[in-house]
């Protein structure tokens, strides 16, 4: 009888848990060994013994890298790591996520995702039904198939691939003609010369091998134009279907994820120059005056371009700008 009764307690207390397990899909266009893939993992496998089973598709493998965002806010998929710039057709806010010289440091960067300029955007999210489960941004440089890409002059002439519309910008200002394409594909065009030189993370540098394909890498140093934010998004309206208790454990997973994905992109910058040195490639920093001179650039053309077709572009520009 004691048995039993043990047996039908325990019954109760699993049918509930039971019946609040779900099932969700997190998709990116990035590999396993990525530091974004890891962060993914890191909630799923947070999350895994309270009844949230997430399903992570890795490489582009459910979707293509910029046709996360619709699936996403339309409940098709539940969640996915997403450099938010690649949504800034349809939100042109977003921009202002991948703007030269707007980021100074990966601590800088920490300090914005709790500002009010981060509430600014969360609220645009929000009318997509999207919402932030883990804050993060990564830095980056640039390289290039036959010489070093450093101040404005070095690369007009060249084809190149930029990570955001207001790099294109602010690159075509400065004589380059640009190619669109995610960085997954930056391998491929490198080598049948479709593409001479590219931005875009150090992580993505490193995870998409490109030290085989370039002769001069240009890396973050004290004089960094590049930081693009690319957070862990979730569909806002399946995140309130779960249980309170579901939701919590989330959370706290999803702020773990964040402090381990700001100490890792401190790392992924040290990683990709060691990387590149290891294979032969030439290591070419910024100096102050290179920056400086990028700085002007880009005010002429991407903060001036944003401005113009963004509601709120100034105030929202300067949100971010307040921020020290």
């Amino acid at each position: 009888m004691f048995f039993r009764l043990t047996a039908s307690v325990a019954a109760l207390v699993l049918v509930p848990s039971l019946a609040f397990a779900v099932d969700l899909k997190l998709s990116h266009q990035w590999s396993t060994n990525d530091v974004r893939h890891k962060v993914a993992q890191m909630v799923a496998d947070e999350v895994a013994d309270d009844g949230i089973n997430i399903q992570i598709y890795p490489s582009a493998s459910l979707f293509k890298a910029n046709e996360q965002y619709n699936p996403l806010s339309r409940g098709r998929l539940d969640m996915t790591v997403l450099p938010l710039s690649y949504a800034g057709g349809q939100r042109p806010a977003y921009n202002l996520t991948l703007m030269p010289g707007l980021v100074k440091s990966h601590d800088h960067a920490a300090r914005l995702v709790e500002s009010p300029f981060m509430d600014m955007l969360e609220e645009i999210m929000a009318e997509d039904d999207v919402m932030v489960l883990v804050h993060g941004y990564l830095a980056g440089g640039f390289a290039g198939t036959e010489e070093c890409i450093t101040g404005p002059e070095t690369v007009k002439g060249k084809q190149m691939r930029a990570a955001g519309k207001a790099f294109e910008q602010m690159l075509a200002e400065a004589g380059a003609s640009i190619t669109s394409l995610p960085s997954s594909e930056l391998y491929s065009a490198m080598q049948s010369g479709v593409v001479d030189a590219a931005n875009t993370s150090s992580s993505s540098f490193v995870s998409y091998r490109l030290y085989e394909q370039v002769k001069c890498f240009t890396p973050v140093s004290d004089y960094s134009l590049w930081f693009m934010y690319q957070p862990l998004l979730m569909n806002k309206s399946t995140f309130e279907s779960l249980t309170e208790d579901q939701q919590k454990a989330l959370l706290e997973a999803g702020k773990k994820a964040q402090a381990f994905y700001l100490e890792e992109a401190k790392k992924e910058d040290d990683a990709a120059t060691e990387k590149f040195r290891e294979a032969g490639v030439e290591i070419a920093e910024m100096t102050e005056e290179e920056f400086n001179a990028w700085r002007e650039v880009a005010k002429a053309s991407s903060y001036k371009e944003f401005i113009a077709e963004t509601p709120n572009g100034q105030e929202l520009l300067d949100a971010a700008l307040a921020v020290q």
